[in-house]
């Protein structure tokens, strides 16, 4: 299983929602399905606005967990 982090990420900078999309262009739908991990997938694209925005690896923004 992937997990991913982003909302303890953004709990741990002190980041709202609101300002991840403002920093990302990404839509506010975006936004909630990766916080609340209920995105099935994501485009590298998104993924890279992220990291760009949190100033985050790929792999501090996700973890394997083994099933």
């Amino acid at each position: 299983m992937i997990k991913n982090k982003l909302s303890e990420i953004m709990g741990r900078k002190r980041i709202r929602m609101s300002e991840l999309q403002n920093l990302t262009g990404l839509s506010h739908t975006t936004v909630i399905k990766l916080y609340y991990e209920k995105s099935t997938s994501i485009k590298l694209d998104t993924m890279n606005k992220i990291c760009n925005a949190l100033e985050i690896s790929v792999g501090e923004l996700f973890e394997h967990i083994p099933d």
